[in-house]
């Protein structure tokens, strides 16, 4: 990738984002970061991703969010006032989950489809071309043909978070062909790792096993995920960056960042018993209306495109997440 780039990097305070902003301020880059601290889980593990970053000359933060056009409009024109106007972004910035979104389908329309919008509308009007756009597994649905592929049939997601994900793709399409936009959409496949959102599986498993409390199976534990280590993500994230800056304009790309392995949560289970060192009390209870039975990337495109290769087997990213859970102070009430 070219390096000292200015990147906008939407969501920059979440679980991805920072470990991404981080890696990019390490490889040379200026990063503008945009978070707006939803509620959806405690602002004080946010603010502690963002401690490295905020000491860092090379990371510029605004609290805004992207439903407001003003706010994210000023975010590119301070970056252009300080003439280091924005090379690419990148926009991992959504309202997350899939359970939740059913409860809120509203709220995840607003800010997943409006507030991708309000973003390519200020890329246009700023003239900036490159975007990756994190898109998910979700958007595959219940489909049988495994390991998923990026040229599958993709038009029957089973939440309302999947089908926002699925029109983030196809407005993503949309202003890559109307205005010559290069863009990539990255599904990302079950990510874990260092600061993890604490509603996901493995952190919420890790912290219940690690105080003996029961944790909730929803069926019989035979659904699988492909899960994908955060580093190797992140390497992912990297890799893409380079490769639109190579293609021509109203280049669009989608591309499959996951591991390549499926593992049951039973299994995810038995390895995170051995990575906390306690057997977990297991709490049954029935399948959850919009959750997929299995996720398993085909990633061959981005490892030909952009040399894309996770190497983090899930055994020793398991131990990696459970040593970092264990050396963070517990956030008082």
């Amino acid at each position: 990738m070219t390096r000292h780039m200015n990147i906008l990097v939407t969501g920059a305070a979440g679980f991805i984002g920072s470990n991404l902003s981080e890696r990019l301020v390490n490889d040379g880059h200026v990063v503008y970061g945009i978070d707006n601290f939803d509620s959806y889980y405690d602002r004080r593990i946010k603010d502690r991703n963002l401690e490295t970053l905020n000491g860092s000359t090379a990371f510029r933060f605004f609290e805004a969010d992207l439903r407001d056009r003003h706010a994210v409009a000023t975010v590119f024109g301070t970056a252009a006032e300080a003439s280091r106007s924005i090379d690419a972004v990148v926009h991992l910035a959504a309202k997350a989950g899939v359970r939740p979104s059913i409860e809120d389908p509203h709220g995840y329309t607003e800010v997943n489809v409006d507030g991708t919008v309000n973003l390519l509308e200020a890329m246009v009007a700023s003239d900036v071309r490159d975007l990756l756009f994190a898109s998910s597994s979700s958007v595959y649905g219940n489909t049988s043909e495994v390991p998923f592929r990026e040229d599958a049939w993709v038009d029957h997601p089973i939440s309302p978070y999947a089908a926002t994900k699925k029109a983030g793709e196809l407005l993503c399409h949309t202003y890559s062909h109307l205005h010559g936009m290069r863009i990539a959409a990255l599904r990302f496949f079950t990510v874990y790792g260092p600061r993890q959102r604490p509603d996901l599986a493995i952190a919420k498993f890790t912290s219940l096993i690690d105080n003996g409390r029961p944790i909730p199976v929803y069926g019989d534990g035979s659904t699988r995920r492909d899960y994908t280590y955060v580093a190797d993500t992140v390497d992912g994230v990297v890799g893409a960056l380079a490769w639109i800056r190579d293609q021509e304009p109203g280049a669009y790309g989608v591309f499959n960042l996951g591991e390549s392995r499926t593992v049951s949560l039973s299994e995810l289970i038995a390895a995170l018993e051995t990575a906390v060192g306690k057997a977990a009390v297991i709490d049954r209870q029935p399948m959850q209306p919009g959750d997929v039975n299995q996720t398993w990337a085909d990633i061959s495109r981005a490892r030909e495109a952009f040399g894309y290769d996770p190497r983090t087997e899930l055994e020793d990213g398991l131990r990696a997440y459970v040593d970092w859970y264990r050396q963070q102070t517990p956030l008082s009430d």
